[in-house]
């Protein structure tokens, strides 16, 4: 009962760091897509 626990545990703590993760990843690629608009804007 208590290794399930454990890994329960450990699962979800590495589920919610992977989450994180892809929404950093997110922003980020957001955000050079805002950058390339802004550019091209620029340079109508």
């Amino acid at each position: 009962m208590t290794r399930l626990i454990a890994l329960l545990l450990i699962a979800g703590t590495a589920a919610l760091a992977g989450c994180n993760t892809i929404s950093g990843a997110g922003q980020d690629i957001s955000k050079g897509g805002q950058a390339i608009h802004n550019s091209a804007e620029e340079h109508k």
